[in-house]
């Protein structure tokens, strides 16, 4: 059978499947028919954020800054998460375009590769990352193989992408209401093991507050700024702005704060001498220490669906900003990334990644402050038609290299506030700059 043939073959099999599943839009706008409800993408974005990884974040703020200090980073870090996703979020559904289509306004239709290649990768590195983890706390607390278990995640979150959108919805609500449940039990229980005074005045890790309000912030919004900033793929399927800034809001502040929440209570009753999040000291293993059968069992259940949640949603947005690199189909890259990323976490490597992608991560919020300032600014309305803009490329690079120098020079400000504000300003000063040259030249 020759090769036309063999496509001829995969395009059917894809267009069956898209509309066994319903059709995902990776190179076209989502048409306003075929937009879900105000409740489905509340629930997509819900149970993004209201996961463990979050409130294994909390433990961490309240360990380094004190719960009063910690509690304020977070409310500070999600408001401004609510108003940079918010914002970017309206542009997808005003336009139903996904980010890398956005992305390619901005930067050009083959510059936006770049962009939008750089956040598929981390958000697949994040998969990894959170597949490594589902099988690094199974297998340490009930003594199963890592492998097996991590691999079993693995595929588990790939079907789910498989599914598209409306999977993402599915997920959200198994897991959500599990979080719920269990996160303000788990925080509660803790807290009947001291006072409310106690947990307010614990000062951070063995009485000692490390952290800066700065560095803080940054924890805060590095924990979703990646698929924060390609919220677009979500909020496109909104059938209205206020349904996009609702399901912005049930992200940021309410889930990501809550979880948070839950894991910096329950650290701030307990007061463990150096306690370690990311081992046994949060959320699942308290379950697990209580050595109640049913409650393990519980915890197992949830554990999956609620790292179900987060990776599927990571793998949902690589899979999408690849398939337009690439001109093929989301469910087809979710297969081949997922299979990826299931190598990475089950070969035990998975722990390396995170400084990597944390330090790549100062490189993501000059990207969405340039596209808001293009779009709500400079260029409304505007369409892809140069294949490079150089003008968006230089104020990246000018808020990156501050995020360098925050980073290294003043380490108590916020790395990822810095640089977004900045390029975002260089943007705004280079486009105002050259405006009159380009305008000069065009009636020349």
């Amino acid at each position: 059978m020759n090769s036309d043939a063999n496509t001829g073959i995969v395009h059917h099999t894809e267009e069956q499947i898209d509309e066994l599943l319903g059709h995902e839009y990776e190179h076209e706008p989502v048409p306003v028919s075929a937009r879900r409800s105000a409740f489905s993408v509340t629930m997509v974005w819900l149970g993004f954020p209201m996961i463990i990884t979050g409130a294994m974040t909390g433990s961490l703020l309240v360990l380094g800054m004190g719960f009063k200090s910690a509690l304020v980073a977070m409310i500070l870090g999600n408001i401004i998460m609510f108003a940079y996703v918010g914002a970017l979020g309206l542009i997808g559904t005003k336009r139903g375009m996904n980010f890398a289509l956005i992305a390619s306004i901005v930067f050009g239709k083959k510059g936006y590769v770049l962009a939008s290649g750089l956040l598929s990768t981390l958000l697949l590195g994040w998969y990894a990352v959170q597949t490594g983890i589902t099988g690094a706390l199974v297998s340490s607390t009930y003594g199963l193989s890592y492998v097996a278990m991590t691999i079993i995640a693995g595929v588990l979150y790939i079907g789910i992408t498989f599914v598209g959108v409306k999977g993402l919805h599915w997920i959200g609500l198994a897991s959500v209401p599990l979080f719920v449940v269990l996160g303000l039990w788990v925080a509660a229980d803790a807290a009947t093991t001291t006072t409310a005074a106690a947990i307010l005045d614990y000062a951070g890790n063995n009485g000692v507050a490390s952290m800066s309000m700065g560095v803080g912030l940054t924890v805060v919004l590095a924990l979703f700024i990646d698929a924060g900033t390609v919220t677009a793929d979500f909020n496109r399927w909104a059938p209205s702005p206020k349904a996009s800034l609702i399901a912005t809001f049930s992200a940021f502040p309410f889930a990501n704060l809550v979880a948070m929440l839950v894991g910096g209570v329950m650290t701030a009753a307990l007061a463990v001498p150096n306690a370690n999040p990311f081992g046994v000291d949060n959320m699942f293993g308290y379950m697990n220490g209580k050595q109640l059968t049913w409650l393990s069992i519980l915890a197992f259940i949830f554990l999956y669906a609620n790292l179900g949640s987060v990776c599927s949603h990571c793998l949902y947005n690589a899979a999408t900003g690849w398939s337009r690199i690439l001109g093929t189909n989301m469910r087809a890259m979710a297969i081949v990334l997922g299979v990826i990323g299931i190598i990475v976490a089950a070969g035990n490597v998975w722990a390396f990644f995170i400084q990597w992608l944390s330090l790549l991560g100062i490189l993501v919020p000059p990207i969405g402050a340039i596209i808001l300032v293009d779009q709500y600014l400079l260029r409304t309305n505007s369409h892809a038609e140069a294949d490079w803009r150089a003008k968006p490329f230089i104020a990246w690079a000018i808020g990156s290299l501050c995020a360098f120098v925050v980073e290294e020079k003043m380490p108590s400000l916020s790395t990822a506030i810095s640089a977004a504000v900045v390029a975002g300003i260089a943007y705004l000063v280079i486009a105002k700059v050259g405006a009159p040259a380009e305008s000069a030249a065009r009636a020349a």
